[in-house]
């Protein structure tokens, strides 16, 4: 999130609230992962506010390193794995292909769930301030590989999923990851997943309107 450590906590205390009231609206288990993502953003904006307070000096060292240590693992590991699983949870029967396909996309995230694990216990990530955003550093992250592995990872499963919800989650997804890949490339990692956590609040009004039924798709059998 840009500015400061306030506006993350604000959004991580709205994003929190309405990521519980998306899982009263939960009516089948395997529906349960995916209405956790408004929830898991929002603490994901939590812990990005003790980054900023240890960049203000407000937080000694080791709470500053361990913020980050947090950030990097769910944004650029645990999230490309969680989203695709997800996904492949809530496909109704049948529709081999496509669970194939969002099979493919959750060994990939998995893949770079492990290999992002290693590099930021291996080797130091850094945080840094740019331009009022915060920009996060791991020599072994910062690749074209595993930029392209992510976006396969985190958008590809919600792309080809049979509901049409999860589909225009993905497919705003994408753009705004464009956008923010063009306007603030440097920051990617903390902008993309602020528009990410603002974007998982359609979530909440797709569970209570119960647009997702998880025993039946609604794309046109192909």
């Amino acid at each position: 999130m840009c500015f400061s450590a306030y506006a993350n906590f604000t959004a991580a205390a709205a994003i929190g609230s309405i990521g519980v009231a998306t899982l009263r609206h939960v009516h089948h288990p395997r529906g349960t992962l995916f209405a956790l993502t408004p929830l898991l953003f929002a603490l994901h904006q939590f812990a990005e506010g003790f980054v900023w307070l240890g960049l203000d000096h407000r937080i000694g060292m080791v709470a500053f390193n361990h913020a980050v240590f947090l950030f990097i693992l769910y944004a650029q590991g645990i999230l490309p794995f969680l989203m695709p699983l997800a996904v492949m949870l809530m496909e109704p029967p049948g529709w081999r292909w496509r669970k194939q396909i969002i099979a493919g996309f959750t060994i990939i995230g998995a893949v770079l769930c492990m290999w992002v694990t290693y590099a930021i216990m291996a080797l130091p990530s850094l945080a840094i301030e740019e331009h009022n955003s915060i920009a996060y550093r791991n020599s072994e992250t910062d690749n074209g590989i595993v930029g392209i592995a992510y976006i396969l990872a985190t958008c590809g499963a919600l792309i080809f999923s049979t509901h049409t919800v999860i589909r225009w989650f993905g497919i705003l997804n994408i753009i705004g990851l464009t956008i923010v890949l063009l306007v603030k490339g440097y920051a990617f990692t903390s902008i993309w997943c602020a528009y990410a956590a603002v974007l998982s609040i359609l979530i909440y009004w797709q569970y209570r309107g119960r647009r997702i039924n998880i025993d039946r798709p609604n794309v046109v059998m192909n």
